[in-house]
Parts: structure tokens; sequence; C-alpha cells
């Protein structure tokens, strides 16, 4: 392999330490950027940008590459962040992992990167990158570690993007990367993976959304149309939700203690015309599972729709592949037809497509029947 000038978006995570190390030890010259990305309430106790880029600095230090601390905070809240208010105040959830990774990490990060004379850059993500023999096209490829898999949240890159990136613990499980990190000493070995929102760290959801959206109470119905309870605003809510409504189980009055009585109450619908958050008993109830799903803000990896046909789709990120059939429309929309009915499909989430372990690309779901 020739000796390139690779950036490594260096997080303070395991990941992409190992990312580091293993492009150094192919003879790479390697420099590591840590990303600031959000400023607002920095000191909190949530945020750990600053405990993060220490431990970027320290891996920097055992590796002996240099490290850069680059600030895209004004980038992530016009790109990234306004996005992601609005999506929640028209009563969508957005995924802003997504969002994130085509607008800060492979677009703003990847621009400066190029500034530095990188030919490359590389990430922690667990996903992989081929050439096409046939096509000279870049394909974006599964993880091998199936639990570990990101390129769901990778499906909106495009070839100018995927031509230029690196993701070499996308070859490995997790459990190999971790004992790499042992193996060399690495301070950050055994740092627990993040969950928080992309950059902003890992804080009480509905009280860091409260600060940004203005809390309209409303009625909590059911399917029946009785009011059982309060909710605080839609945005609040995301469909499928267990926790957090703030109502135990419904009891008839007068009625014997039935079997289904005390069933756990999951988010079904949220109605922004009349502020009403509709709520249903079980977790298969039928309002809650969908055959089809039609989604917008379509993007391609190789630059086009795959041709209509059987596919498979993920409609959220913890969920197993479902055999599908697409539809692609004139304007650029698509729907997706499934064999098995998909549980809480979410608008403003992404329905993401699959040949195999080729990711297609995908779309943001707009409603789902």
């Amino acid at each position: 392999m020739n000796r390139q000038r690779i950036v490594v978006g260096l997080s303070g995570g395991v990941d992409s330490a190992v990312t580091a190390h293993l492009l150094k030890q192919q003879g790479h010259e390697v420099v590591g950027i840590f990303m600031k990305n959000w400023e607002d309430d920095d000191d909190s106790e949530y945020c750990s940008s600053n405990i993060d880029f220490i431990d970027a600095a320290s891996v920097a230090d055992v590796l002996g590459i240099e490290i850069e601390h680059v600030n895209f905070a004004a980038d992530y809240k016009d790109r990234v962040f306004a996005e992601f208010l609005r999506e929640y105040q028209a009563g969508r959830t957005p995924n802003p992992d997504v969002l994130c990774n085509a607008e800060i990490k492979f677009k703003a990060f990847l621009d400066h990167a190029m500034r530095l004379g990188a030919e490359k850059i590389a990430t922690g993500h667990y996903a992989r990158v081929r050439q096409n023999a046939a096509s000279g096209g870049f394909e974006l490829l599964k993880g091998l570690d199936p639990s570990k898999d990101q390129s769901y949240f990778l499906h909106r890159l495009d070839q100018a993007q995927l031509s230029k990136t690196l993701f070499p613990v996308g070859e490995l499980h997790k459990t190999q990367v971790r004992q790499i990190a042992d193996e060399i000493r690495l301070p950050n070995a055994r740092k627990k993976d993040s969950t928080g929102i992309c950059f902003i760290g890992e804080r009480p959801f509905r009280e860091f959304l409260n600060r940004y959206i203005s809390k309209e109470p409303g009625p909590i119905k059911d399917e029946r149309g009785r009011r059982i309870g309060e909710h605080q605003g839609l945005s609040f809510y995301t469909l499928g939700q267990r926790q957090g409504l703030g109502i135990g189980g419904l009891k008839e009055k007068g009625a014997a203690r039935g079997a289904g009585e005390h069933a756990p109450w999951f988010v079904a619908r949220k109605d922004m015309a009349t502020n009403t958050l509709w709520v249903v008993q079980g977790h298969d109830h039928p309002w809650l599972l969908s055959r089809t799903i039609v989604a917008d803000d379509a993007s391609w990896i190789a630059g086009a729709p795959p041709a209509g046909g059987p596919l498979s789709a993920k409609s959220r990120y913890r969920q197993a592949d479902a055999a599908c059939e697409l539809a692609v429309q004139q304007d650029g929309s698509f729907s997706l037809a499934f064999g098995e009915p998909q549980w809480a499909a979410t608008p403003g989430q992404s329905a993401v497509l699959y040949d195999g372990d080729v990711c297609l690309g995908g779309g943001v779901i707009a409603s789902a029947g």
C-alpha cells in the first residue's frame, strides 16, 4: 500500500484510537483531529467534550501522532441542530447521527482534512468501503461485527465522500478492537461506548429539548378516544415509546380484573392538529404495525436509485433487515412494501436499504401504513 497522509477523527473513544493505530501500523502518515461541535452549556455535567479531548490527546501522545483541536460548533448548529429542532417541532423524530455524518464528519471535517493536505480521512465507524471492480464505483458495506454495524448512520454518504474515506475497524469485531487497545496500552482501552446525541453527549433528553422547544401540554387518549392522561408536548414523544408516559394501567369502574388491563402503554400516533397523543396497550397492537413505508429526501450511494425489486431495509437502527419491495417515484420519494409488518415506523427516522451487505442508501420516513 502507498504511504498516504490520512487524517483521523479522534473522538476520545477506543474505536477511533485503534483506527489511528492500525493506519500508523500500515505505514501511513497519520494526523489526528478532535472535532468540537457543541458549545452551549459545555461546562455542564453531561457534556464530556473536555474529557474526550483529554482522552484523544492522550491517545495521540501514546501513538506518537499530532492532534489538532477544531471547532465546528457553528457548522453543527446551522446544518444539524437547527434541522433537528425543526423536525421535533413538526412532530417528527429525527436521527441527528445521520445528519451529523453527512454534514459534519464527512463534509466539514473532510473539507478541513483536505485543506491539511490529506489524501484520505478515517473514522472509527463499524462499516466498510469497497471499490467495485466492474464499475469503479465505491460501495458502503456493513461492518463485520453485526452487533456494531453503523452503515445505517452512514447511508447518506456519496461517491466523492466514500472515495476519500477509510473505516479500518469495520473489518474487526468490537472484542478485537478492545484487545488491540489493551495490547498497545491505550489510556482509553476500557472507556465505555458513547450513547448520547451525536456530539452533544449524554443528558436527560426531555430536559435538554425543553430549553429549545416550548411545551404545549395536551390530552393523552386511548384507541377508544378516552382521555387517560396529559402529555408534556408532542415533540417529547416518539412512536413506540413506552417509558415516561405517566399513565398506569387502565381499569373500568366496577370491572373485574382483566388479563390485559395492566398491559404496558405505547405511543402509537401524534396528532399535531389537535395536539393529541394517542396510546395503545400491547407491543403488537395493530396501530403500531405497518406494511408500507413512504420516504422522501432520498440519498443513494451510487448516485442513482437502485432498480426496484426485492431488497431489504431497516426502518430503525436496532432492527434486523426486513425483506421488502422498493418502488421509486418520479419526484424522488420511494415506497417500501414489506412481507412482515414493521413495528413503530416513525416519521423523521431513516429507512435504509440493503442488498445483502451492501448499503444502497435511503430516505427519511414520511408516513407508514
